[in-house]
């Protein structure tokens, strides 16, 4: 297995960032097998959905709608309702697997892998990347 890991800046807002390209980047050239992209951190999840068309803030908006930042969480450390970001990988899986073929990514035309992350405490995120071959 071939793994590393990338850092990225979420910012000081609730962010969807699409890591696509990264991902693509990593598995371009390696052959046929499956891409698993995982984020280990307890409060940031990922997911496979269409960007740029609205539907990365209509994550959040339901996402908000469901874990509303209000002061109803145990976990109360950290900005009002950041206990909510810890419970969001329960919905928002802290992992995504994609077939690769050819060292390209297998996923559909409107498919991208984002990045999601609601915890405006903390703005630095690490993702491992790992290659199995098939």
């Amino acid at each position: 297995m071939e793994s590393e890991v990338r850092s990225y800046c979420t910012g000081d807002t609730e962010a969807v960032l699409d890591l696509t390209g990264d991902v693509a980047s990593f598995v371009a050239g390696r052959g046929d097998g499956l891409v698993h992209v995982f984020v280990p951190h307890a409060t940031a999840g990922l997911a496979i959905l269409e960007t740029g068309a609205g539907s990365d803030d209509d994550l959040l908006a339901a996402l908000g709608d469901l874990l509303p930042a209000d002061g109803r969480w145990r976990h109360r450390h950290g900005s009002p309702g950041h206990g909510r970001s810890h419970v969001m990988p329960a919905i928002v899986a802290p992992y995504a697997s994609v077939p690769v073929l050819d060292g390209r990514l297998a996923l559909g035309t409107w498919q991208s892998i984002c990045l999601v992350d609601l915890n405006v405490d903390n703005a630095d995120r690490d993702v491992r990347f790992s290659f199995l071959q098939g």
